[in-house]
């Protein structure tokens, strides 16, 4: 069990880390929200909490079972949403924390991929604050999968 939002967006199961505060539940409901405008599936599998495991080679995510179709809204409260009880985590998006560092303009390429139980997965670093994130994270994994 990890600190974390999973989502699915079209086949693509996208894994968002951040510390507490730095806006994955938000995210998580934007980029939902994206997919869904531009047609294409779009499902929360956990706010929160979720549950990893490596299953032959791909990352699976599920849902923490006593939040398992729930979101958080902040200012709004805890909100329950349509879920999928499992997905298969493609790529990991990792929002900066108020107070950390800038971005680098230029990521550094042993930073463009994440390990998580043994599975190695291309990764994106974000500010969720920045006023383009939600669209240019969607870019990110539209760019990774075909949908």
């Amino acid at each position: 069990m990890i600190h974390a939002n999973a989502l699915l967006v079209g086949t693509a199961g996208v894994l968002l880390r951040g510390p507490s505060g730095s806006g994955k539940s938000d995210m998580t409901r934007e980029l939902i929200a994206l997919a869904q405008g531009a047609g294409l599936f779009a499902r929360l599998i956990g706010d929160d909490r979720v549950e990893i495991e490596n299953c032959n080679g791909r990352l699976l995510a599920r849902p923490h079972p006593a939040i398992a179709g729930a979101i958080e809204a902040r200012g709004l409260g805890i909100l329950p949403v349509a879920h999928e009880p499992c997905g298969v985590i493609r790529c990991v998006i990792d929002l900066r924390g108020r107070g950390e560092d800038r971005l680098p303009r230029l990521p550094e390429p042993e930073r463009a991929f994440a390990k998580l139980c043994g599975v190695a997965l291309p990764r994106l670093a974000a500010d969720a604050g920045e006023s383009a994130a939600g669209r240019r994270i969607f870019s990110f994994i539209h760019d990774l999968v075909a949908f």
